[in-house]
């Protein structure tokens, strides 16, 4: 079925879908991509509450598993038919903590249908600002993006589309409300407890982002959506959320007593058991940055995955200045990881095919950002500078990455020299683990090759793999004149014998 006869074009008009397991709502959204607009062609939403299914352990019950996955099996259904290249899925706070997320992931993404993906706080954030920019009016100057999550609350200052200052707190609706208020009942104490909770995790950025300033504050999320509605149906303000308006919900909030007892224009019943948390961490927000009046906005993160999906090439590039600011942050010398990074893709024309590497574009990608990247621990120390180098890229905030993709960029540095860490190669799972350790390979070989740090164009090296073997063939008498470059390949040997990979080399 075409989309012509609609829009005036003889071929169809892709879908485009975004599916966001927030840690309150899983939301799914389904459009037509028409130039820089969005025709939206189905929604979902469902409350899951993901996050009040986490134990004492900080494990995902089974019951909140499960009603994970009866709603993934609904939202799987609508898109059977739409290719993974235009289908973004993500999941946030609350699959960042929990501890079995991969088994989660793994039965998700077989009802599913698709690959789901795990982001920072910092990315969250970055994609938020993307969907709200593009859901309000252009202004001049400044503005200011809150979406208060049931994990976590993002804020966000930018201009036009581009986000410049970023923070993720770990404060939401979910989290504030099973702490202060689980039996459902509202005093005045326990909202001051939790405004204060709020309070303290905002306290670190209050002034840096109050000296900025802003010209517009827009909210993006269901709770600020859903406080408007109420604030602007009881009459409490025109237009808006003001100080005033939250003054009188939090008065009427502390009256009722209890979740049971709200009765506010507004106010759906599915919201009633997180509402007295997301309004506290609202109001910590309006004291903490002095908020004069915010405006909600329909775009948020699931709108920021479509736009970003449309904007590939934007996408790519955002990830090229994270890797770029890593490096200059961290005094990488570029020259020596040009080197490496022109080896390895030399490594990887010839050996990927052998190996039947599959999604051969997104894993060469990887193996360049571990290329560029490998040596960016040695601005701590030189000696097991690839510890300090994973540990870096795993922990670091790199805009435009998913959790997976900086898991296994970190996992190539710390596999690119020495002895081969087989338990963080495990950590991966059993999909990633032989891929990632052949990637691992890869780079190793191409780091021995240019140990020498210097401009000395390499010979033609005939490099083949099949199965466990790993043949390189140099030029005649080459071994002969870098006896260095042939010790290192023997002691390599010995290292790869740890993952059951034979490295043959012969002249």
């Amino acid at each position: 079925m075409t989309e012509s006869s609609e829009t005036g074009s003889s071929s169809p008009v892709p879908f485009l879908a975004a599916v966001d397991l927030g840690s309150n709502s899983f939301h799914m959204k389904v459009v037509r991509s028409l130039g820089d607009e969005l025709e939206v062609v189905d929604r979902i939403r469902e409350m899951v509450r993901l996050a009040s299914g986490l134990d004492k352990d900080v494990n995902l019950t089974d019951e909140a598993i499960e009603r994970a996955l009866k709603c993934l099996s609904r939202f799987g259904e609508r898109l059977r038919d739409i290719p993974g290249s235009q289908v973004r899925v993500v999941g946030t706070n609350t699959l960042r903590r929990a501890g079995n997320a991969r088994e989660f992931m793994r039965r998700a993404q077989q009802v599913l249908g698709h690959q789901i993906e795990i982001i920072g706080g910092q990315e969250e954030a970055r994609l938020v600002y993307l969907g709200a920019s593009h859901s309000v009016r252009r202004i001049e100057g400044r503005m200011l993006v809150v979406d208060i999550g049931g994990g976590s609350t993002e804020l966000i200052i930018g201009e036009g589309y581009q986000p410049r200052h970023l923070e993720s707190l770990f404060i939401g609706c979910v989290s504030l409300s099973l702490k202060y208020f689980s039996d459902g009942v509202i005093t005045r104490k326990t909202m001051q407890k939790a405004v204060t909770a709020a309070r303290l995790h905002l306290e670190p950025m209050e002034k840096a982002y109050r000296r900025i300033g802003w010209e517009m504050v827009i909210g993006s999320s269901g709770t600020i959506r859903t406080v408007e509605r109420v604030v602007v149906s009881q009459g409490w303000s025109d237009d808006g959320i003001t100080p005033e308006a939250l003054d009188s919900l939090r008065a009427e909030l502390i009256k009722a007593g209890s979740t049971d007892a709200l009765d506010l224009k507004g106010l759906g019943k599915d919201r009633l058991p997180v509402f007295p948390g997301g309004v506290a961490a609202l109001i910590a927000v309006f004291e903490g940055l002095k908020i004069k009046r915010m405006w909600s906005s329909d775009g948020a993160l699931r709108e920021g995955l479509l736009y970003d999906l449309i904007g590939r090439t934007e996408h790519d590039s955002v990830r090229e200045q994270a890797v770029y600011t890593m490096t200059a942050r961290y005094q990488v010398d570029l020259e020596q990881a040009a080197r490496v990074e022109a080896t390895v893709n030399y490594c990887f024309s010839r050996l990927a095919p052998g190996w039947k590497l599959n999604r051969k574009g997104y894993y060469r990608q990887c193996l360049v950002w571990a290329a560029r990247l490998h040596e960016v621990g040695l601005a701590i120390a030189h000696g097991k500078y690839q510890k300090h180098g994973e540990y870096i890229v795993r922990n670091s905030d790199m805009l435009g990455f998913t959790r997976n993709e900086q898991q296994i960029v970190a996992t190539l540095i710390r596999a690119h020299r020495y002895k081969f860490p087989v338990a963080v190669l495990d950590e991966l799972g059993e999909l990633l683990a032989e891929p990632v350790m052949r990637l691992c390979v890869m780079l190793r070989i191409a780091v021995l090759l240019q140990r020498g740090h210097r401009d000395e164009v390499l010979p033609d090296i005939v490099m083949q793999a099949s199965g466990d073997t790993v043949v390189l063939q140099f030029p005649k008498g080459w071994l002969e004149q870098h006896a260095l470059t042939r010790a290192d390949l023997e002691q390599e040997k010995k290292y790869l014998k740890a993952i059951n990979v034979i490295l043959e080399f012969e002249e």
